[in-house]
């Protein structure tokens, strides 16, 4: 009998619970030449904005979006043989593969994105964890703020322990989204992890 499939969830105020208490408001966005003109007869900050922002824009693909997400891996040094989802490709086909954790083994995501063309504020991560249809997890990560570059920007989470015992082995469905301070959907997409007492059964 086939699981039912869980409802899709909405990131919404229950995900801005912490900005709702802090009352923080996102700064209005400039675009990445503004912040370069700003105060350039300053050497000290014209230096620190170059060191934050590199010499000059990147040139890229003017119909790319300007975060590209590019691959998830479960960082486990137990683990047989690397966890990595590839990102740029069919996200349905990625929903049918199943990823496996040994139960009580530790672990961290570690999510690849790239900047394209503008500085992007209060970058987070956000799972959401089902299983029999039922939330049973919701974890956010802030990611931080970044500005365009050639090169890959790496995050890497928190170690934690997966699951262990009887009760929580089998099959656990993932919703994730990659989003930001303006609530901007870089990139939403689900994935299936088993958790086992053995890496291979």
């Amino acid at each position: 009998m086939t699981e039912p499939e869980p409802e899709t969830p909405v990131l919404a105020e229950d995900d801005d619970e912490v900005e709702g208490k802090l009352n923080y408001k996102p700064p209005p966005q400039k675009s990445l030449q503004e912040i370069q003109e700003l105060d350039k007869d300053d050497e000290s900050l014209a230096k620190y904005k170059k060191t934050l922002l590199g010499d000059g824009p990147v040139v890229v693909d003017p119909t790319a979006p300007n975060v590209t997400v590019t691959r998830l891996t479960l960082v486990c040094d137990d683990a047989p043989c690397p966890i990595t989802m590839d990102l740029t490709g069919d996200l349905c086909a990625l929903k049918k593969k199943t990823f496996v954790l040994k139960e009580g083994c530790e672990y961290a995501v570690k999510i690849h994105f790239k900047v394209n063309k503008e500085i992007v504020s209060g970058l987070k991560y956000v799972q959401h964890t089902y299983r029999t249809g039922v939330r049973v997890d919701k974890a956010t990560f802030m990611v931080g703020s970044y500005g365009p570059r050639p090169e890959e920007y790496e995050f890497l989470t928190p170690v934690e322990e997966a699951p262990k015992g009887m009760i929580s082995r089998g099959s656990y469905h993932n919703k994730s989204f990659f989003t930001d301070d303006d609530k901007h959907d870089h990139l939403s997409w689900e994935w299936n992890l088993s958790i086992r007492k053995e890496w291979t059964e």
